[in-house]
């Protein structure tokens, strides 16, 4: 695999943020290299201009395949551009008939010389998001997807050698391609897993057989006899991560695993006990109470930069990244501007990085909020 390449930029007007990337680009092209993918990603301020730039791209660097997202933010190496007019691109060489672009769901199908073993997808958000993620990752050899949601304020958009504005589009790779991904949850548990056992749609009523008030109130180490204002406060700032009773609910002590889904605590019910969680979920599920803040989402961070890195070392080096974030994420919860992608940058080392900020991010089958989704391309160069 050859070496990855990538450029950013950030202007008012794209023409000259484009000039830059070429320019970019043009110092780090090697003799002999022929790169035949290409990822772009745009902020929201350059949604309307999304087709010039396409155009521009195939103009300046004919015979690549283009893939990407518009978001409210885009990320390359350890700079963050949040609501701010920028472009982030990386291009590659892969493997000749090691990748597939599609357009649709349907457009994904195994042929000859090409069997899907893993993808990277975009999408607009839309109600049936989840079971198209699904199925698509049924039509690859590995099950996992990895990529995120168009987010912006003014139209989302997608790339896939065209620009979409509705559906799923991406690459698929080829187990040619060695891929190491993993997903930061931004959370850590604050008390042990237990079982649901009585679920009615999104409705909690008793976890291990005890009411899921009682159950919190005992995970957060809070006095049952509290304020309703108080109890009000400690859920807003509670989640819980659910794992389905279909999937592995293996991690470590004090971690969520790649398989947890994490929702927020939308009401109680303090006389029947029930807790209001954002998901529907059946009897059988496991549940962990957590919350979210800057400790805990550097720590996770830091934790899985820190298990891809090895993974892929391991397998010949690190070529390349992609890294995408919750655009709720991004800026003052890691503490800082351009905190997040430079804490990315500096764990994994000086390697071509860039991403974007999702209006949800995507790992295996499961659709995400608020977490970040780190993916590494490896192999000996």
């Amino acid at each position: 695999m050859s070496a990855f390449i990538s450029a950013h930029a950030g202007h008012a007007d794209w023409t000259i943020a484009f000039a830059s990337c070429r320019e970019q680009v043009d110092r780090q092209l090697q003799q002999g290299q022929n790169p035949n993918l290409g990822w772009c990603y745009l902020s929201d301020y350059y949604a309307k201009a999304a087709g010039s730039i396409l155009a521009a791209l195939r103009d300046a660097m004919p015979g690549l395949h283009w893939v990407g997202a518009v978001g409210v933010g885009v990320g390359a190496g350890a700079v963050e551009y949040f609501d701010e007019p920028a472009m982030a691109l990386m291009l590659a060489e892969l493997p000749p008939d090691s990748f597939k672009v599609f357009s649709a769901l349907e457009t994904l199908q195994a042929c000859s010389g090409f069997e899907p073993f893993a993808a990277l997808v975009h999408a607009i958000g839309a109600t049936d998001v989840a079971a198209q993620l699904k199925a698509l990752s049924e039509r690859t050899a590995s099950g996992y997807l990895f990529g995120g949601l168009s987010s912006s304020r003014t139209q989302a958009l997608c790339l896939a050698d065209d620009v979409l504005a509705e559906g799923l589009s991406g690459v698929a790779f080829s187990s040619e391609v060695t891929i190491v991904s993993r997903v930061t949850q931004g959370c850590l548990p604050i008390g042990p897993q237990r079982a649901i056992t009585r679920a009615e749609g999104n409705l909690l009523v008793t976890l291990d057989g005890a009411r899921a008030i009682d159950c919190v109130l005992e995970d957060l180490g809070l006095d049952p006899d509290l304020s309703d204002p108080e109890l009000n406060g400690a859920l807003a700032a509670t989640l819980v991560g659910l794992v389905t009773t279909s999937e592995d609910a293996s991690a470590k002590p004090g971690q969520f695993g790649a398989n947890t889904e994490v929702r927020h605590i939308v009401g109680v019910g303090r006389k029947s006990g029930v807790l209001a969680i954002a998901e529907t979920m059946e009897n059988g599920m496991r549940l962990a109470f957590c919350q979210r803040n800057a400790v805990a989402a550097q720590q996770d961070l830091l934790r899985i930069v820190g298990e891809v890195r090895a993974q892929a070392e391991a397998a010949g080096g690190m070529r390349g990244a992609l890294y995408i974030s919750c655009s709720g994420r991004g800026g003052p919860h890691f503490g800082a501007r351009h905190a997040e992608f430079k804490m990315v940058r500096e764990a994994l080392g000086d390697i071509p990085l860039i991403g974007f900020f999702a209006g949800g991010e995507i790992a295996r089958h499961h659709l995400y909020g608020y977490t970040g989704v780190l993916t590494v391309f490896a192999g000996p160069a």
